[in-house]
């Protein structure tokens, strides 16, 4: 039901600027609209059945998003720069957290999109080719979705029911990115290929090349470890960013 009360809201940009969605698809403008927090939301911060579950912050997200889109058709990097800017329309730009030698504090209005090389880009496709450099074998790949996320964490979750011990994340990720193996998009084999075909170092390259093609938010952060020295980490999102009184 549409409120009644009208409602302050913000547009984010996304990183991926909307160049790999489908051309008619909603977010392909680049762009998503935001409605500030209400006491409604925070409802939805302390529901204890999210949070068991880890789906709190995308529960959270969903009721702020006003855009007419599909949550899971959001890119993870996408959703990243989303959850960013929840924070700061939320709750302001400063967030503290403990790491390396205490408090740390950042500014969350500082934290930039990661630069698009728009020549990467095929204009509405999400599908990239690479040729592994130790077997010379050629991959298509798409970059994951929150949809995508979600299928694999249940495949990984059903997998451990059947034998708690087979630790599988790393696979079952790569074999929902991989669309084709030497021109098969056929998932039996690829799914062959990620379990017998699909040396170390290749994998490692493909992660890497996975990586350089997607648009995220740069959540990097440096700070002085108990010695003194700098390092840099990623930003750790704890139980205080939607929550800074915890």
């Amino acid at each position: 039901m549409e409120s009644k009360f009208k409602l302050p809201t913000e547009t984010v940009e996304l990183p991926s600027k909307g160049l790999i969605y489908p051309e008619d698809h909603p977010l392909a403008n680049g762009t998503v609209e935001m409605k500030y927090m209400t006491a409604r939301e925070e409802d939805i911060l302390t529901n204890q059945n999210y949070i068991k579950k880890g789906t709190v912050i995308d529960k959270l997200l969903q009721s702020l998003i006003t855009s007419d889109i599909s949550y899971d058709d959001l890119l993870v990097g996408d959703k990243n720069a989303i959850m960013i800017a929840a924070r700061i329309l939320s709750y302001g730009k400063d967030y503290e957290f403990n790491l390396g030698n205490g408090l740390q504090s950042v500014d969350l209005s500082l934290f930039e999109n990661k630069p698009v090389d728009e020549s990467l880009y095929t204009r509405g496709q999400n599908e990239f080719t690479f040729q592994l450099p130790s077997t010379d074998n050629v991959v298509t790949f798409k970059l994951l979705t929150h949809g995508d996320e979600k299928k694999i964490e249940q495949e990984v979750k059903g997998l451990q029911k059947i034998n708690k011990d087979n630790i599988t994340e790393a696979t079952t990720r790569l074999k929902h990115m991989i669309t084709s193996i030497n021109g098969s998009s056929e998932k039996k084999d690829i799914r062959e290929f990620v379990d017998y075909g699909l040396l170390a170092k290749d994998a490692r390259a493909l992660r890497e090349e996975y990586v350089r093609v997607s648009p995220d938010i740069d959540l990097t952060v440096t700070y002085e470890d108990v010695d003194g020295v700098d390092r840099e980490a990623a930003l750790p999102i704890g139980i205080n960013f939607f929550w800074p009184d915890a």
